[in-house]
């Protein structure tokens, strides 16, 4: 069906005020205009919505039954622009993050502050699954924005904005204290019980071609699917971790822990902010990306 919108305007003003005339002034057309478009509209019907009188026009009853749904479609024309309106202002809506934990605490936290100081009324979604399901769900439109580590090859679907960088390092408490000060070997680690994340880890994934590339071998004592619960494992004694060490800056600084110098430079990574590519991103999502790469300082 094709449907004219601007007859069925018309016809809603002329109804609701009961003069061609008047109706032709609010609506900034000529009254011959408003008269032909009204025909129009009852031709396309195919019957009378007005009957006329000397002072001016009323509905049918075929014309109030049209006016009742007439009515609610343009109520709803009227909400939807406010409700724009709102979203465009950034006095409603809501955005979808995703992002580790890890990343949210050193990175992502005070922008998101900035951006709830500015807009309080956008609700925010943040959501932690591993990175590859993630990218699934910006593919999919579960999530709006995503901020995590680069991987290898990207989807040329994505659009890739690079933020920072973050460097592999081994880590261990004072229940190694022999491997203070020196700098060894990973292979020689193979030795003592070693703790990396478990699959699916993007840091994992980097570490395994770091390790076939320089033909070392790790036998992994512990796997562990939280960085966070890797490294409070590895506070306790429970083994040497593989880190990053930007995540565990704070606890090197107070001596909890300590870095493992090595050999072989171990592997550095990216993190960067992720988009659907060639998509019409909201305002929340514009805004926020705004406030981080205006204000990065990373």
């Amino acid at each position: 069906m094709n449907i004219n919108f601007e007859l069925y305007r018309i016809f809603y003003v002329v109804a609701t005020i009961g003069n061609i005339t008047k109706a032709s002034e609010l609506l900034n057309i000529s009254q011959p205009a408003v008269t032909k478009q009204i025909k129009n509209l009852e031709e396309q019907l195919g019957g009378e919505l007005f009957i006329r009188t000397k002072r001016g026009v009323i509905l049918t009853d075929n014309g109030k039954e049209i006016y009742n749904y007439v009515k609610q479609a343009i109520n709803s024309f009227s909400n939807a622009e406010a409700q724009f309106s709102n979203l465009k202002k950034l006095e409603k809506g809501t955005i979808r993050i995703g992002i580790s934990t890890t990343l949210m605490r050193i990175f992502l936290l005070k922008y998101l502050k900035e951006f709830h100081q500015q807009y309080p009324n956008i609700a925010i979604q943040v959501f932690t699954d591993p990175s590859k399901v993630m990218r699934t769900m910006l593919k999919e439109g579960q999530i709006d924005i995503l901020i995590a580590k680069e991987e290898d090859t990207e989807d040329e679907d994505l659009e890739i904005i690079r933020l920072g960088k973050l460097n592999m390092s081994f880590i261990a408490s004072n229940e190694y204290k022999e491997l203070k000060n020196k700098v060894v070997d990973v292979n020689d680690l193979e030795s003592y019980p070693i703790l990396l994340q478990k699959y699916p880890s993007t840091t994992r994934d980097i570490f395994d071609k770091f390790c076939t590339d320089n033909n070392i071998k790790i036998t992994t004592k512990i796997e562990i699917a939280s960085s966070s619960l890797l490294e409070d494992f590895v506070k306790i004694g429970l083994g040497i971790g593989l880190s990053t060490k930007e995540y565990v800056t704070n606890e090197l600084k107070d001596g909890q822990i300590f870095e493992i110098k090595t050999k072989q430079k171990l592997p550095t990574t990216y993190f960067s902010l992720i988009l659907l590519k060639n998509s019409i991103h909201s305002f929340s999502t514009n805004k926020l990306k705004e406030i981080i790469l205006n204000n990065l300082h990373f």
